[in-house]
């Protein structure tokens, strides 16, 4: 049986392939990708109809409401982003996590500052994902990494993110770098570097490889904030004290350089 499907594998349609497909779940599918050349090119279409299903019925049909995926073109890149998105278990039991599933929600709640972590982390390869803050930032609204020991709740208005040996964090107010309860100097490193203002696109690059952490600002490369990170999982994380703030988080897959 095995030797027949290798044989006839190869010479299925595809649109016999999406039929029979559409009844697999994500990990078959993934085995599917090494049966042959042709089912591995069948599934480097990210936006075929075996991709468009999965995604939709994945997804949340919220997050398909405003302009928050368009940076993921395909269905397989919004469906990654999604498995990539706000980890509703592990964030502040300030926080909770909309129902688009990539957006924090933070409730008016006096002297404390709250965080949230991405569902997986990362420890080889680079990465990147943008972050969007939608309303005021308060005294501290930091964005960076962490690893799972580092503390994402705590009592008053502190810079949590970046309290830490456990975290690395840029805190868009004063566009001070944090790390182990120090700052770490002025970024971006320009001559009157302006605040961020809400809306704006943060893209956050991590490089496992080179153990570096950079930051672009609406698709501007602002150059390297950390480097020497130490061989941890790291995990896309915020920190925030405003009540009623919400900050979205997109994961966009490896970086494109240049």
């Amino acid at each position: 049986m095995e030797e027949d499907l290798m044989e006839y594998a190869p010479n299925i349609p595809d649109n016999v392939l999406e039929l029979i497909f559409s009844f697999l779940k994500l990990q078959d599918l993934r085995n599917c990708t090494l049966v042959c050349k042709s089912w591995y090119r069948f599934f480097c279409d990210e936006n075929n109809e075996v991709w468009r299903a999965q995604c939709l019925q994945k997804v949340p049909a919220e997050a398909f409401k405003n302009d928050l995926l368009t940076v993921v073109p395909t269905y397989k890149a919004k469906l990654r982003a999604y498995f990539h998105a706000w980890n509703p278990f592990d964030c502040s039991r300030h926080v909770y996590i909309k129902p688009n599933g990539f957006t924090l929600h933070r409730n008016p709640v006096a002297q404390s500052t709250d965080g949230s972590r991405g569902k997986i982390g990362f420890k080889h390869g680079r990465h990147a994902w943008e972050v969007r803050w939608e309303g005021p930032l308060g005294t501290v609204a930091v964005v960076g990494i962490a690893t799972k020991d580092a503390a994402i709740q705590c009592h008053g208005y502190y810079a949590l993110l970046g309290a830490d040996d456990q975290s690395w964090g840029w805190n868009l107010v004063d566009n001070l770098l944090l790390h182990n309860g120090d700052a770490h100097g002025i970024y971006p490193l320009l001559n009157n570097a302006p605040k961020y203002k809400v809306g704006e696109r943060i893209r956050v690059i991590l490089d496992c490889d080179e153990n570096t952490l950079s930051f672009e600002k609406n698709y501007e490369f602002l150059g390297v904030a950390f480097t020497d990170l130490p061989e941890k999982n790291f995990y896309p994380t915020v920190a925030a004290v405003y009540g009623n703030t919400e900050i979205s988080m997109v994961y966009l897959g490896a970086p494109l350089d240049g």
